[in-house]
């Protein structure tokens, strides 16, 4: 389904923006963000002066000595945003906040009103500056992600599909996919939305049909045909009302657990969540909150928090809040939460739990096994297999360097042991690796398992040197990646190891 037609507010550099209003920094000072020692959001000032996203705090104070530095607060980000979302409603009513500096509305009403799409972007853009005192820049496209791209370049897109394909794949914001993606050699979001959708879901899961659909301009998820036998909503009345900022968090906490757990229960999650507030004056706010994954029980407690925290100091409310109302306003199925069978929560995770163990009671403990991803280099040593139970901890650091480690993507289909083949020149001879880990012919034929398939490309080889310290237990290997293609066309990717002057094959690329 194409996405809907949105507008999309966003304020530059909110976080920076917001710190700096809030602490009383002229916006004219450079100003950074930082979170996890990297700078998360900075002014324009500190750009003009060398600091950028993701560059290490002392490198940016390097480039920037009289830089101002504030550490990331989401509560502070939405507290201060709550003016600019009042001001925008103001406009055009029934927004949601798709993120502290960013506001979605559908576009039909607004551009029906103001009779045009740049006449309703420029009234929205001069009253969020006049009432809020903030800059904004609109977009409008169809679907939330393509209007925020556009509006980080305000711009109005008719053709959504030919303004996206021209833009890069880092837009889609998900580090290991864009690096695989461009490893591929698909460097734009056009070049990723030619792909079949069905190659997609086959060669790198779900998370990338999400990334995918939003490439081609498609809503992420398709719409939901189940609806909740029972109305979803959770409120909870507060006795006594409250008043303060940490007495709220409190309450939203209690209220996210029981939404998520109410919806995981039924085989639901929550992507859209309207969150509402009553005071003991009879004074009613609400504020829908959109996110792109669907939200998990500490996602649904910060929003809450937020949202309270801005209608609390920044004096929208009247009066304590008697009543808070969670009201979950686009569902989709539980499973796009991506929780594997040992993990998450609900009843179909605990019925799991038990099989498991009872299996065990019939077969033994080691009979039922779980993964366990840890250091190593090569796939096969990577994972080690713990009995369902055991606490899963790594062997070996998997966030170490570990040089020489295979990159991604890992093989589909990984042997135990590696499973000898046949790797040979246009000539029939074998193909040998030099000590100096280079080929002494070109592959022209690989045999595997009986089947025979003609070399049309390969990567490497990288050599192995483990434990040379060690004359009993040394490993001096090299590894390939191979491509054949068999008499029908049909092709299949190999990562072969050559040890004690024979190929084998680790595993397999589907």
């Amino acid at each position: 389904m194409v996405g809907v037609r949105t507008l999309v507010v966003r304020c530059p550099d909110w976080a920076v923006v917001a710190a700096a209003a809030e602490s009383g920094v002229s916006p004219h000072v450079p100003a950074a963000v930082i979170r996890n020692g990297e700078v998360a959001s900075c002014s324009a000032v500190a750009r003009t002066e060398g600091v950028f996203v993701g560059q290490r705090r002392r490198a940016a104070q390097g480039r920037c000595p009289e830089l101002v530095v504030f550490e990331h607060d989401g509560e502070r980000d939405a507290r201060v945003f709550e003016p600019v979302a009042i001001a925008v409603e103001e406009i055009t009513p029934g927004i949601e906040v798709v993120r502290p500096g960013v506001v979605a509305v559908a576009a039909q009403g607004p551009v029906a009103y103001y009779g045009s799409a740049a006449a309703a972007a420029e009234r929205i853009v001069d009253h969020v500056a006049g009432r809020a005192g903030v800059e904004a820049s609109v977009g409008m496209a169809d679907g939330v992600f393509a209007a925020t791209l556009a509006a980080r370049r305000g711009r109005l897109v008719a053709d959504t599909a030919a303004f996206l394909s021209e833009l890069d794949v880092r837009e889609l914001g998900r580090p290991a996919l864009v690096d695989l993606l461009r490893r591929m050699g698909l460097r734009t979001l056009g070049a990723f939305a030619a792909i079949s959708e069905r190659h997609v879901a086959g060669r790198f899961g779900k998370d990338a049909v999400f990334a995918h659909r939003l490439a081609r301009g498609l809503e992420e998820r398709p719409p939901s045909r189940r609806t909740p036998a029972v109305d979803p909503a959770v409120e909870l009345v507060l006795d006594p009302p409250v008043d303060r900022v940490d007495a709220a968090a409190f309450a939203a906490r209690t209220l996210a657990e029981r939404l998520h757990t109410g919806l995981s229960a039924r085989g639901f999650a929550c992507t859209r969540l309207a969150i509402e507030a009553t005071t003991t004056t009879g004074e009613h706010r609400r504020r829908v909150w959109r996110c792109a994954d669907p939200l998990t029980a500490q996602g649904i407690a910060d929003r809450v928090r937020w949202q309270l925290d801005g209608w609390l100091t920044g004096a929208v409310l009247t009066g304590p809040v008697e009543v808070v109302r969670l009201d979950p306003e686009e569902l989709v199925d539980g499973d796009a939460l991506q929780l594997g069978l040992w993990g998450g929560q609900g009843e179909a995770a605990d019925r799991a739990a038990r099989a498991m163990v009872h299996v065990q009671g019939l077969l033994g403990p080691d009979a039922v096994v779980t993964p366990v991803l840890g250091g190593g280099r090569g796939p096969v040593e990577r994972v080690r297999w713990v009995p369902w139970g055991d606490e899963r901890v790594p062997a070996d650091d998997p966030t170490a360097p570990w040089p020489g480690r295979l990159p991604a993507p890992s093989p589909a289909t990984v042997f135990d042991r590696p499973d000898p083949v046949a790797l040979l020149d246009e000539h029939g001879a074998d193909v040998v690796v030099t000590g100096h880990a280079e080929l002494v012919a070109r592959p022209h034929r690989i045999v595997h398992a009986g089947r025979g398939r003609q070399v049309v490309g390969w990567a490497g080889p990288w050599p192995v040197d483990e434990r040379w310290w060690d004359e009993t237990g040394a490993v001096r290997a090299a590894r390939l990646q191979v491509l054949g293609t068999a008499p029908d066309g049909s092709e299949l990717a190999y990562l072969l190891i050559r040890s004690g002057g024979r190929w084998a094959v680790e595993g397999v690329y589907d």
